[in-house]
């Protein structure tokens, strides 16, 4: 029962038998194929009609097989069903049978697959064990199992990955421990069953399992209804790429239908932020008077627009300085509707003012005509490029870039910037690359300059595909399931995990996109680190819009042990003592511990507990410290662990979970935003067996005299 590498290392030997003979299986029915292949063409050569259209039939569905065979190749088994039948059924990408035809691997999309979508520990539909199995292209490299129905389990059945922690408490003797595992059960089943219209909310605190009912509620939807699903597409988004890797790694299979994974980082396309402002400054980006910043930004002229325009009409000179310049500029904006779309009320209103400029000499030309006016300065080129230079079709990232300028982004900033705010966002855009926090403010800007006019009389040139007469449903699939480059894309069903943290920005940034969207939001308002909950509230109400929501608790933390979570709440409620916090019900006698150091000795003490942690415990061990010192820490502790130590700053540490974890000068990750202990907490809860605090501060657990109002930090708890 216990996750010992020696037990993992034989079920992974296990199931890499099981997939050899898959492959070696998938080779003979690929040459088998391509052997139809090459029939239909010898048959072509007998030269009569009927040979033609033989060789037609079979060379289509030879290739249609080859094709079927080649789609589903890398990571071909994803899963596995033991059943109270004694049979262990493999599901995969699609089916291969045996020479004898009984069944290697099960489509994922036939009926004989659907209890590993459906089945829960409250209605398991026969299956003891449901395993998902990760491979790198042909090589098995990890497992992860829930045991849904323990007490058929065979002795000796193992159990390892994601869900041996339930299976100990499942196998525990005592029916007070089983009436425990039965809460919880329960309490995942009616989450991933609930109705897929509306915003269904899984609220829950470290440990409860949250995130795991989330992406098995997406495949149970994503199975019973894969026509609406797949056509309408769905969006996971995750806290980090670190996370959002997890889920692919988790559930293997949802790629196939239409489900993009993100992170907030990598929302639009081509564009992945690299990293991420301090909290006081994403504080200032995430609120919705940005929003009001940059509506005045888009219609800013660009830097170098020119100031004046001089042209000759008829023998005369007509010029435009730059007040003139700025009432067309007035009148553009009055009567477009973005920037970018607004080319056209441009060349209007600058053709205005030129028109004007002559009707105000003391003897306008009476002969000349307004339309041959027009007409004739439209078909210029000088005309033509200085419209392209004072009214560019510009992009976001642009746009974003001239705010660095100080002077720029106070113009844009109004009351809603103060004074002292400006030059601090200004620097920020003038670093390279982008942070997390401007990928929403890039979302925003998209919107606000909108599209330019598409160029008339011009057509898509239809895909390959698409000109075929004979299409494959896999090809349907292909072109659905791409990542479209239109970020106006909206989704069917959207999934958001660690959702109490979004700033209001963000909100609006995915709310473009679920208009009309089913949503499921994950989250644990007690980690919340927004400064101000009404406006978040307010930001996620406009996004996921008025219809029903269903709001599922989850409250008890299996995955923590008592010990660990007991000193991470505890800390928590010095600060707020009103929370309600999961119950942990694990116990291990592994106590955390603190060690409490000099400055000088802070490195070396951190090294020799990076090195205990990684001695006693025998998965992942985990270094959580401030974002200011995370570099500084993994460069220092390169070398160790040989690939089983991560080291992460703490809003990177959210969602994820290790086997010891180290948290490096708690004190310092209080310090970093007015939520800051709401981050500790966070980070204190990422270990299931050890737990050491390194400090050269006795007292970090202790809030300062003049923290805020306990009352006030409280509020995040209403964000759902």
């Amino acid at each position: 029962m216990i996750d010992r590498p020696s037990v993992l290392t034989t079920e992974i030997a296990a199931e890499q038998r099981h997939v050899d003979a898959v492959y070696a299986r998938l080779e003979e029915l690929r040459s088998g194929a391509g052997e139809v292949e090459a029939e239909g063409h010898r048959r072509a050569q007998l030269g009569n009609e009927g040979a033609l259209y033989e060789r037609d039939v079979l060379v289509h569905q030879a290739a249609r097989r080859l094709k079927a065979l080649d789609s589903g190749y890398d990571g071909l088994v994803f899963g596995r069903l033991d059943l109270h039948s004694g049979e262990a059924r493999h599901i995969g990408r699609l089916g291969v049978l045996d020479a004898t035809y009984e069944p290697l691997v099960v489509d994922w999309r036939a009926p004989a697959a659907a209890p590993f979508y459906r089945a829960t520990a409250e209605d398991p539909l026969g299956v003891i064990r449901r395993r998902v199995i990760h491979s790198s292209g042909t090589r098995v490299v990890g497992l992860s199992d829930d045991l849904l129905d323990p007490s058929a389990a065979p002795e000796g059945m193992a159990v390892v990955g994601e869900g041996a922690l339930m299976a100990t408490l499942a196998r525990a003797r005592g029916r007070a421990m089983r009436d425990i595992v039965s809460t919880i059960q329960r309490e995942q089943d009616v989450a991933i069953r609930a109705p897929a219209s509306g915003t269904t909310i899984i609220e829950g605190g470290p440990g409860t399992g949250k995130t795991a009912v989330a992406l098995h509620r997406v495949a149970y939807l994503l199975y019973s209804d894969r026509n609406r699903y797949a056509g309408g597409g769905v969006l996971v988004v995750g806290p980090s790429p670190t996370f959002v890797r997890y889920i692919d790694q988790v559930l293997p299979s949802l790629g196939e239908e239409g489900v993009v994974l993100r992170s907030l980082a990598t929302m639009l396309t081509g564009i992945e932020a690299t990293r991420r402002d301090n909290a006081a400054l994403s504080a200032i980006k995430g609120a919705l008077r940005m929003r009001r910043v940059l509506s005045r930004l888009v219609w800013l002229p660009v830097p170098t627009a020119p100031t004046r325009f001089r042209t000759v009409y008829g023998g005369e000179v007509l010029t435009l300085d730059a007040a003139a310049l700025a009432a067309a500029r007035k009148a553009a904006r009055r009567r477009g509707s973005t920037p970018n779309s607004s080319r056209g009320q441009a060349t209007t209103a600058v053709l205005d003012a030129l028109w004007n400029v002559s009707r105000s000499w003391a003897e306008p030309p009476e002969h000349w005509e307004r339309a041959e006016f027009d007409a004739e300065l439209r078909d210029r080129s000088e005309f033509r490029e200085f419209l392209a230079a004072w009214w560019p079709i510009v992009d976001a990232e642009r746009v974003l870039r001239w705010a660095a300028d100080r002077s720029r982004l106070a113009r844009s900033a109004g009351s809603d910037l103060r004074r002292d705010e400006v030059p601090l966002v200004a620097a920020s855009f003038a670093r390279a690359g982008w942070s997390v926090a401007d990928v929403a403010l890039l979302d925003e800007l998209r919107a606000l300059l909108g599209k330019p006019p598409k160029p008339q009389g011009r057509r898509r040139r239809p895909e390959e595909w698409e000109m075929q007469e004979i299409r494959l449903s896999s090809d349907r699939a292909s072109a659905r399931t791409q990542v479209p480059d239109d970020e106006d894309d909206e989704f069917s069903l959207i999934v958001v995990d660690e959702a109490q943290d979004l700033s209001p920005m963000q909100w609006r940034m995915l709310g473009r996109r679920g208009k009309y969207a089913s949503w499921t939001l994950v989250g644990d308002p007690a980690q919340s680190a927004w400064e101000d909950p009404d406006e978040a509230a307010t930001a996620m109400d406009a996004a996921v819009g008025t219809r029903v929501r269903r709001r599922f608790m989850l409250t008890t933390n299996y995955r923590n042990s008592a010990e660990i979570f007991e000193l991470a709440a505890s800390v928590l409620r010095r600060w707020e003592p009103g929370l309600d916090l999961p119950t942990a019900v694990r116990r291990t006698g592994a106590e955390p511990e603190q060690r409490v150091v000099s400055d000088d000795r802070l490195q070396d003490e951190l090294r020799a507990a990076v090195v205990e942690l990684l001695a006693d415990v025998e998965g992942t061990v985990g270094v959580v410290t401030t974002a200011d010192e995370r570099d500084d820490v993994a460069g220092r502790l390169s070398g160790l662990g040989a690939g089983r130590l991560q080291v992460v700053d703490s809003i990177e540490a959210k969602g994820l979970e290790y086997d010891g974890v180290v948290v490096v000068q708690p004190a310092g990750i209080i310090a970093e935003s007015s939520a800051g202990h709401r981050v500790l907490y966070v980070s204190l809860s990422r270990a299931t067996h050890r737990l050491v605090v390194v400090t050269t501060s006795a007292d970090w657990a202790e809030p300062p005299a003049d923290r805020p109002d306990p009352d006030r930090l409280a509020e995040p708890l209403s964000l759902f």
